[in-house]
């Protein structure tokens, strides 16, 4: 009997431990050097880890070992290792190579024999205390030194910080991690910057391969900040950095800086999620200590939006029955967690248009999340996908110097590719004409009306800036044009080669503005381009659609007001059934449209309303 109550009470106890935990994601935490070391003192750590874990269910902590010259030493590391065992944390060890992170990021140099062993140093520290290590953002060069300088020589410094920085991760971080720990995963974590990466030495092509793993930086952060990322962002680099390394992005990893309101933290998380992140780091321990602001709240919060302020703040009962009143934001990570993983084993792997963006490319700076925030699933490649029905193509496969080969080879095989105006413009004059005898000048216009298919006309309140697209009549056709008064330009505009289709989508000069093309605009660019995907989104801009592939979806609104949009189905699908509510969607009557952009009878459509800042689940059912 005695045995049997020890038993009980073992099996209990694990159980209840696993039960703590969230079903479909792992969650960790991320502890600076300055933070760590002061874990040797229990009465410090003790406080700071009861009342984060009252909030939120972690399973796993960064413990950071050096970052602006502050290393961690070992019997520090070893009572923080102790203290998180005993509450059955898994651990693993951080590095940020700054030399100080506040002088603009300075990082270490990589030319300088004195840096390369100091790095090193770092590096054999940290492998003899945790079987995994993990590289915070700042495994890059900025520096121009004199040893630089000259190193460097003729190479441009995005030549040369490439291969100095892939020499750099073997020599200097994943061999003498090895040799001090053959059993360490040691993992590179890359910031939300990608588009720049390879001016500093971030090397997209080679350091994948090398590491065990990568990890995504998927904050965001307030739009309107410095980076001007879009919320949209935080779903694509997460499904960018895995197909770099398909099965290795570890996860996402977001912070609280510049967030604004709470929803916009909690946005941040579940698009993470929304990409399939298998785990996700809340940096940091000492950002989750954040008091919680009662007025820090969004103006919609009257209204029904997917993070419910209110519903946030009301007491929890934590794993001793006691009730938990919210204190920090770490509570804000729980909440969003515990709204999101009661869905989030229903879905697929995520699906979408692909984009190729060669390695090391640039033009038209994250593009891509600014399509997504107009309802257009994207899935960025770093590989030219020969497979797909449709592909997209911005201005940054230029840097394929085979790229108008690989279009025709596309288009004789029957399929379609559509190119950005910045692409086309940039393929002026380097073959692109063989296929079609269509420019991108250097005239802008000033648009506020819009042309679609043969009847259709919308309007907008501001007039918006586009580069003019010329062609020649009856070669080439325009299938949606901007006017201003009796003239027009192309905004979608196509030509036929061989059994293909090469359509030409124009970029207004301030991306921004695809949000305020009318919704006509916006639809009739999705049936063309998202069309062999089984759902398009019809609606207005700052909407997007994330699409699984078991018949799943999700459609959200990034909008501070009400909106209605529609999700246009095969025939086939029967039902929508709200996979949180339960409730069931029926079609709708198809309107008699005509033109080139109207409803084929062989599709079904589904009116949805959608609150501000709000996300909705969806399982199609056939």
């Amino acid at each position: 009997m005695k045995k049997f109550l020890i038993f009980y009470f073992l099996f209990f106890s694990l159980f209840s431990v696993a039960q703590k935990n969230y079903k479909n994601f792992k969650v960790s935490v991320y502890s600076r050097s300055y933070e760590t070391q002061k874990m040797g003192d229990l009465n410090y750590i003790q406080p700071i880890w009861d009342e984060i874990t009252r909030q939120v269910k972690v399973d796993k902590i960064y413990l950071e070992t050096h970052r602006d010259l502050l290393i961690v030493d070992d019997e520090t590391l070893n009572k923080a290792k102790d203290f998180f065992k005993k509450r059955g944390v898994e651990t693993a060890g951080g590095i940020t190579l700054t030399v100080n992170e506040r002088n603009n990021f300075e990082t270490f140099c990589y030319t300088n024999p004195e840096h390369r062993k100091k790095v090193k140093e770092i590096v054999e520290h940290t492998a003899k205390h945790f079987n995994e290590l993990i590289l915070d953002d700042f495994f890059f060069t900025s520096c121009k030194c004199d040893l630089c300088i000259a190193a460097k020589g003729d190479q441009s410094w995005t030549d040369y910080r490439l291969e100095l920085m892939r020499k750099a991760a073997t020599e200097l971080v994943i061999n003498p991690a090895r040799a001090v720990n053959p059993n360490i995963k040691v993992v590179i974590k890359y910031p939300n910057w990608y588009e720049h990466f390879q001016g500093l030495g971030f090397n997209l092509e080679a350091q994948p391969g090398l590491f065990d793993g990568v990890y995504t930086g998927t904050e965001t952060r307030d739009p309107s900040g410095s980076q001007h990322l879009q919320a949209y962002h935080g779903y694509s680099i997460m499904r960018y950095f895995e197909n770099l390394k398909p099965g290795g992005n570890g996860g996402g990893w977001v912070d609280t800086g510049g967030i604004g309101d709470y929803d916009r933290y909690g946005e941040q998380l579940w698009l993470t999620l929304f990409a399939k992140a298998p785990e996700i780091t809340l940096f940091d321990i000492r950002q989750l200590q954040r008091a919680i602001d009662k007025n820090n709240r969004a103006p919609w919060q009257n209204l029904a939006c997917s993070f419910d302020f209110d519903e946030m703040m009301e007491p929890t009962v934590d794993s001793n029955n006691k009730m938990v009143v919210p204190s920090t934001i770490a509570r804000a990570a729980g909440y969003t967690f515990e709204k999101v993983d009661k869905f989030m084993g229903e879905l697929g792997n995520p699906v979408g248009v692909k984009c190729y963006k060669p390695y090391h490319s640039t033009g038209e700076d994250f593009l891509q999340s600014y399509l997504g925030m107009v309802g257009i699933p994207m899935d960025i490649v770093p590989e030219f996908p020969v497979d797909e029905p449709m592909i997209l193509l911005t201005e940054s496969a230029k840097f394929d110097t085979g790229i108008v080969s690989k279009i025709k080879k596309q288009l004789m095989d029957g399929k379609e590719v559509m190119i950005t105006s910045g692409l086309l413009k940039a393929l002026n004059g380097k073959g692109i004409e063989d296929i079609a005898e269509i420019r991108c000048s250097d005239k802008k216009a000033l648009v506020d009306n819009f042309k679609i298919g043969w009847f259709g006309q919308a309007s907008i309140d501001k007039k918006i800036l586009i580069p003019q697209i010329h062609y020649l009549t009856n070669d080439s056709w325009e299938s949606i044009s901007a006017l201003d008064g009796t003239n027009g330009w192309p905004i979608l505009h196509w030509a036929g080669y061989s059994t293909g289709k090469l359509w030409v989508l124009t970029i207004p000069d301030n991306f921004t503005d695809m949000y305020l093309f009318p919704n006509e605009v916006l639809t009739g660019i999705k049936k063309v381009l998202a069309k062999h995907l089984p759902v398009v989104l019809d609606g207005p801009g700052l909407t997007s659609l994330f699409v699984y592939d078991n018949n799943t979806v999700i459609v959200e609104s990034f909008a501070d007001e009400v909106i209605d949009v529609k999700l246009l189905t095969d025939k086939k699908i029967t039902t929508l059934v709200d996979i949180n509510s339960k409730n069931e969607i029926k079609p709708t009557e198809i309107p008699p449209v005509t033109g080139m952009f109207r409803m084929p009878e062989t599709q079904a459509v589904y009116n949805v309303k959608l609150m501000p800042h709000s996300f909705k689940v969806f399982k199609m059912n056939q």
